[in-house]
């Protein structure tokens, strides 16, 4: 199992136009390779295999410029690129997909492209990492390394690959290292349902009695703010139209993105050791943050990254030894859980098929014994209900106390604050 993580640099100027020479050829790299990958398949029909493009590119200035290894990598990424292409095709053939792919596009001229160097080129030297640069670049500046800093947290022997990775207009210095799999303490037939949203970024319901909520209104807050400012900046601007200011306003909402993924992750993974959880249960429709319509809403909506919460969630399972299933979620905000609705799969629901209860305002969600309870926990709570019989899993403990007050967690703080607007009072008195 692998691990991956990310290291900011803040290089000086000599380092920073070495960072910059290496990326650039990295992309002229692969242009060249989508050039000639391109035109053997327009003009015979054929994709590029694995090898070939490094025999034809050998004695190309920008192979020669960068580390053979890393030459290497980019003109068989743009191979893979190619075969994946070929998979994906197949599948149009066959109808499994909507859209026609197209083969791999050109990379922007003089753009910067990721470049990756394996273990075995790399040299520990006083705490810092050794990386070569291509002899004909030697030849040139009179340069054959430059250095990056080694991460107190990691081992430099547990390191299996090295990445630079240009991110608007910043370096960062990406390492892929070994990881071995943590036992923990959960039982398996203890289940968390997951119901994902936007201003109740996860809603959270487990069988072992517990329920919270990931607050995400500070986030989308966030991503709102970034939204008004970029269009403001391109306003009466030409279509491409980029700056300094847009890429640092950018890289600072991405960081910001990707600081909450990791900390709600976090959340959900700790709850789930101290609950003895060994089961997670997504709720995720494919496509869905795309085909939906929300009018004013859809912008935010889409680019909240809730997707890549989803992947990090997953990653901490495999590494915990949890087990993650990902379950479609048609039916679970209609359906009552508390009334044992059934819940037909998505495109299956019969047509005569009604709801016991009603969401009768936003988050809050009627049952037929005119109960009131959360709509997002009804939701998460069904998203348990879809694989229970196929995992074995005992929802009993799943009550109404547990889906009418969740803990609501803000993400920043990290702390519980009262669920006040979970129900109206008016509605808990007449329970």
């Amino acid at each position: 199992m692998y691990g991956c993580q990310q290291v900011l640099l803040h290089p000086n100027n000599e380092l920073k136009s070495v960072l910059e020479f290496i990326c650039q050829q990295a992309n002229s790299l692969t242009n060249c390779g989508i050039y000639y990958a391109r035109q053997l398949y327009f003009k015979t029909q054929k994709l590029i295999g694995k090898y070939d493009l490094e025999a034809e590119y050998k004695t190309n200035k920008h192979f020669k410029a960068l580390y053979s290894q890393a030459s290497q990598q980019i003109l068989r990424s743009v191979a893979e690129s190619f075969e994946s292409f070929k998979k994906l095709r197949q599948a149009f053939n066959r109808g499994e997909i909507a859209d026609k792919p197209r083969p791999p596009k050109y990379r922007k001229p003089g753009g910067f492209a990721l470049v990756s160097y394996p273990k075995q080129a790399l040299r520990l030297v006083d705490n810092q990492i050794r990386i070569p640069i291509g002899r004909q670049v030697k030849c040139w500046f009179g340069l054959d390394c430059f250095f990056v800093p080694m991460p107190s947290n990691l081992k430099f022997a547990d390191i299996k690959e090295l990445r630079i990775l240009p991110r608007n207009r910043c370096f960062y210095v990406e390492f892929v290292y070994k990881t071995d799999v943590i036992k923990v303490d959960v039982d398996p037939n203890n289940a968390l349902g997951i119901d994902p949203g936007l201003s109740n970024w996860l809603t959270c319901v487990s069988n072992v009695g517990t329920s919270f909520i990931v607050d995400g209104r500070h986030l989308k807050s966030l991503n709102r703010w970034y939204n008004k400012q970029i269009s403001t900046l391109k306003e009466n601007k030409p279509q491409g139209f980029w700056s300094n200011r847009l890429a640092a306003i950018t890289e600072k909402r991405n960081r910001q993105m990707r600081d909450a993924i990791n900390k709600a992750a976090k959340l959900v993974i700790n709850h789930c050791f101290e609950n003895r959880i060994g089961t997670i249960a997504f709720g995720w429709n494919q496509g869905q943050r795309q085909q939906i319509n929300l009018g004013k809403s859809n912008q935010s909506f889409v680019q909240i990254p809730t997707a890549r919460l989803k992947e990090r969630i997953s990653q901490l399972c495999e590494q915990y030894g949890i087990r993650f299933v990902e379950t479609e979620e048609a039916n679970t905000s209609a359906a009552s859980f508390l009334d044992g609705d059934s819940l037909p799969k998505y495109g299956e629901k019969p047509q005569n098929w009604k709801s016991s209860g009603k969401r009768v305002q936003r988050g809050l969600f009627r049952t037929a014994l005119n109960w009131y309870v959360n709509a997002d926990c009804n939701g998460a709570a069904n998203i348990i209900r879809k694989v229970a019989v196929t995992l074995g899993l005992d929802l009993s403990r799943i009550g109404r106390a547990l889906l009418t007050a969740p803990h609501r967690i803000k993400l920043w703080s990290a702390k519980l604050i009262k669920r006040s607007d979970v129900v109206s009072t008016r509605h808990v008195a007449s329970v």
